[in-house]
């Protein structure tokens, strides 16, 4: 419950790292991405990533592409992949 209200999230940022090889193919390497068509994820808050992942899963939030690559990842997916992402400098190309 302490986790819930400080607000911390609970990913690995080198599991992320693997798990975002997939992703990479749209949001680029280092999270930003080579299509304006799809959103940087570098340096995003960390809160938000999860909660739009989880969105796309369950079907809170459409689009073409996401709400089906979304159906297969885990909690411990969507907070690894949180956590990778959040700690990647938007800056850096």
């Amino acid at each position: 419950m302490l986790l819930a209200v400080s607000g911390t999230m609970a990913g690995d940022i080198e599991a992320g790292e693997v798990k975002a090889i997939l992703c990479a193919a749209c949001h680029g390497h280092n999270g930003i991405s080579i299509n304006n068509n799809w959103p940087n994820l570098a340096g995003q808050k960390e809160a938000y990533i999860v909660k739009q992942l989880k969105d796309f899963r369950d079907g809170r939030r459409s689009g073409e592409v996401m709400p089906e690559t979304a159906q297969s990842l885990s909690d411990e997916d969507i907070e690894d992949l949180a956590a990778y992402y959040s700690s990647l400098d938007p800056n850096r190309h």
